[in-house]
């Protein structure tokens, strides 16, 4: 955390410049020995300020040493030079402010003490003790602590405050980042699966019947028209999925790529959001299974109830179901890992691995918002 200059604090030493030009002129008994200790002031009030705003320092013993020499340096000029370095006092306790500021009830304390101390030695001048001088005098040292320390704590809650929203940005930053990321990978996959299978399907029936080859050389260029359309509505972030209409297209592409489905879908209607995760599942497990998996079959079950959904994608493949191996509750492979994370965020889970000794299986479970099935 960025803390103020620290050298914006020593001007402040230009207040005993009274008491220097005193000094220069002889007006004190033992010149060198007020000399003297107006340089330790000086020094320890710098090393006290310097560290106390010094984040690698700040919470050593370093500035609370410097402050207790600081302030018997204090009192031993005041107390030996009763008509000078008055001065000095309000310079402590802007020091004490500084270095005892994340303790407050301990900075309280030393403020009060100091400003009543300062307030009684001035009862020691004859000629200025009156009751306003001496509140005035108590009451502008504890003071001037007081405001050193709010303004400080101030600035550094305000310094917190922007570090947070930066964070608060790039994390946002990120999660859309991996919205799209996941949205491309969901969508591509897909897409690009069905018009590959399409475009099989159109080179094996092109010689044999053309009325059928240019039916599947039509629903490539729906296809691609409804890939273009879903692409805008992921760069906007407006794309929500359908569970229905995903059943539909896997039904469909299933067919195309000569695997056998079936289809079961029972319980009570589910809430949008659900859905649009459901069918994230179903786009995603679909594709790996007429990627990967070299079926001739595959079933997917929807089995809703009052509070929970399940969604089981099965074949009878070779026990693949995304790239690269045998999927499993971990995520292998882009796309498992993100339906995994996406459930996990709504409070599913999302299990698949080999089934048995042949074929692959996908499980998924989401809970079920009551309310927001009402409202659905």
């Amino acid at each position: 955390m960025k803390l103020p200059r620290r050298g914006a604090l020593v001007p402040w030493l230009f207040a005993i410049t009274g008491d220097t030009v005193h000094l220069l002129r002889g007006d004190m008994p033992l010149p060198w020995l007020a000399g003297l200790g107006e340089l330790s002031f000086a020094a320890l009030y710098v090393t006290a300020v310097f560290t106390a705003l010094d984040e690698r320092l700040r919470r050593t013993r370093v500035p609370v040493t410097a402050l207790a020499g600081l302030v018997v340096v204090t009192f031993a000029l005041n107390i030996g030079y009763l008509d000078y370095w008055q001065m000095c006092f309000p310079l402590l306790s802007i020091a004490t402010g500084i270095v005892l500021r994340d303790r407050s009830r301990v900075m309280a304390v030393a403020l009060a003490t100091l400003g009543i101390t300062s307030g009684s030695l001035w009862l020691l001048r004859p000629e200025d003790a009156s009751t306003g001088s001496v509140l005035a005098v108590g009451w502008g040292t504890a003071l001037g602590g007081v405001v050193a320390a709010a303004v400080l704590n101030l600035h550094e809650a305000v310094t917190r405050l922007r570090d947070t929203r930066e964070q608060l940005a790039h994390a946002a930053v990120e999660r859309e980042r991996l919205r799209f990321s996941r949205d491309l990978h969901d969508l591509l996959g897909h897409t690009l699966s069905v018009i590959v299978v399409k475009a099989e399907a159109v080179r094996r029936l092109g010689p044999k019947n053309l009325e059928a080859a240019l039916g599947q050389a039509a629903d490539i260029e729906a296809v691609g028209r409804q890939a273009l359309t879903e692409i805008r509505e992921a760069v906007t972030g407006y794309r929500e999925g359908s569970l229905t209409t995903e059943l539909d297209n896997a039904r469909s592409l299933l067919d195309a790529s000569g695997i056998a489905a079936e289809i079961r879908q029972s319980g009570p209607p589910l809430p949008p959001q659900t859905g649009a995760l459901l069918g994230w599942v179903v786009r995603e497990g679909v594709t790996n299974v007429v990627r990967h998996s070299g079926a001739s079959r595959c079933e997917i079950e929807v089995r809703g109830e009052p509070d929970r959904v399940h969604l089981e994608i099965a074949d009878n493949g070779r026990g693949v179901g995304s790239p690269g191996g045998s999927g499993n509750g971990n995520g292998d492979g882009n796309g498992l890992k993100g339906l995994t994370e996406r459930l996990a965020a709504a409070g599913g889970s999302l299990t698949s691995g080999p089934d048995g000794r042949r074929g692959f299986r996908l499980v998924a479970e989401l809970p079920v918002d009551n309310e927001e099935e009402r409202a659905a």
